[in-house]
């Protein structure tokens, strides 16, 4: 593996080329802030977050989930949030009996309340099943929040907030949303925990 340092270092410089570019973009900023804010909110009146993703993306949805429900940094109550990634049941008994396209929609359909939020994440923002899971949503009354990367798609169209990482790669994309999600879960517990 004579190569490997080179790799890692070639793929460290990557990773900063995009983090420079998210701290330059005015627009996440306002777009992450506005997430922030709805997010708060919706905890405050006892809502839920749902969540969800495929592949990466669908870990991400777990992760993401367990930052609310248990903690990100402070111990504080639970907050409602579910990763619709998470139930293999729900997941293989829509994509079976009707379509993968409904695994998530479905979901928000039976789930989505008045006050949640659906948080919907895919790097390329061009997954069917996030496109028809943020329709459900708005078909509910849900206010909708998209991660992607920095593509114009029918889902970040969709959306009603769209946070696009400013990069075309899988892996930058997926490294930036973890520090947006980690970010806005700090924001949510200062805002509603130190007060």
């Amino acid at each position: 593996m004579a190569d490997a340092g080179r790799i890692i270092l070639e793929n460290i410089k990557a990773h900063s080329e995009c983090f420079e570019g998210l701290c330059k973009d005015r627009g996440i900023t306002e777009s992450a802030e506005g997430a922030c804010r709805k997010i708060a909110q919706c905890l405050r009146d006892g809502g839920k977050l749902l969540i969800c993703g495929n592949g990466g993306s669908a870990a991400d949805s777990n992760h993401l989930a367990a930052e609310f429900i248990n903690r990100y940094a402070k111990e504080r109550r639970p907050l409602g949030a579910i990763s619709l990634a998470a139930n293999a049941s729900n997941i293989t008994s829509i994509a079976n009996d009707y379509s993968f396209e409904e695994v998530f929609s479905k979901q928000v359909s039976a789930l989505a309340g008045k006050g949640d939020i659906l948080i919907a994440i895919s790097t390329s923002g061009k997954s069917p099943n996030i496109l028809a899971a943020i329709n459900a949503a708005k078909a509910k009354g849900v206010f909708s929040i998209l991660f992607t990367g920095n593509v114009k798609t029918p889902a970040s169209f969709a959306a009603d907030l769209a946070i696009a990482v400013p990069s075309s790669s899988t892996p930058r994309i997926q490294e930036m949303h973890l520090l947006l999600y980690h970010m806005i879960c700090d924001c949510v517990e200062r805002e509603l925990f130190e007060k």
